[in-house]
């Protein structure tokens, strides 16, 4: 469960902030270079919105469980080696949703209309808070895919998990599309079916390992049938 006691504001959590100004200047970067243009509006919007729900999510993980902000940082010791292939694939794709939005803004290769941008931005906001949620009631909620021996690793079954098992991997695919449309670009939904793509395939890798390695995760499939989507996977 969740911890809710009081947790003073140390200094991974200003790590953690130094980070997101970081990849703030990337993602700007990735942005309008391609773009070719610094007025793209569109673009300061969507990085004005993923700062603020950055933000949020950054106080509710904070409240709940300001340990993830360390052990999130990096993988730790255990790391199954071939998920850092699955890392490298996700993390690549769904960053290459942006270069590829500002070409297309660029070239008007194949612009979507403002009633699907700001679904987009709905299935945006909806992934962040599907994946923070997640990583409020998971504590073993990393980076990486290994067996959390140092850290009493045992399977959840609240909050979201008592749905679908994997709603980390939900919340991800739901930003990756939702920034593709938020963005306007039908062509950047082709990175982001990439990323999607490489997180159901981590999804079965995942599972197996979890099924063989830790104790009651097999009991706990049979209880929770659906990986992603309730009646469809």
């Amino acid at each position: 469960m969740a911890d809710t006691t009081h947790h003073s504001f140390g200094a991974d959590e200003f790590r953690s902030l130094g980070s997101l100004a970081g990849t703030l200047i990337v993602m700007a970067l990735l942005l309008l270079w391609p773009a070719g243009k610094l007025g793209w509006t569109q673009a300061w919007l969507y990085l004005a919105l993923f700062v603020a729900a950055c933000v949020v999510a950054m106080v509710y993980i904070w409240r709940v469980d300001p340990e993830l902000f360390v052990v999130r940082r990096k993988p730790q010791a255990g790391t199954k080696p071939w998920d850092l292939a699955f890392v490298a694939v996700t993390l690549t794709s769904m960053a290459a949703i942006l270069p590829v939005a500002g070409l297309d803004f660029r070239f008007s290769w194949w612009q979507l209309p403002v009633g699907i941008i700001w679904l987009g931005y709905l299935v945006f906001l909806g992934g962040f808070w599907l994946t923070a949620w997640a990583q409020g009631v998971n504590r073993h909620f990393e980076l990486t895919i290994r067996i959390q021996t140092d850290r009493g690793h045992k399977v959840v079954e609240s909050g979201p998990y008592a749905m679908v098992r994997h709603p980390g991997y939900v919340g991800g695919a739901a930003l990756g599309i939702g920034t593709a449309l938020a963005l306007g670009s039908a062509v950047a939904v082709i990175p982001a079916l990439i990323c999607i793509v490489a997180l159901a395939l981590r999804t079965l890798a995942e599972e197996q390992t979890l099924s063989e390695e830790l104790p009651g995760y097999a009991e706990y499939m049979r209880k929770v049938r659906f990986r992603w989507v309730p009646g469809v996977w």
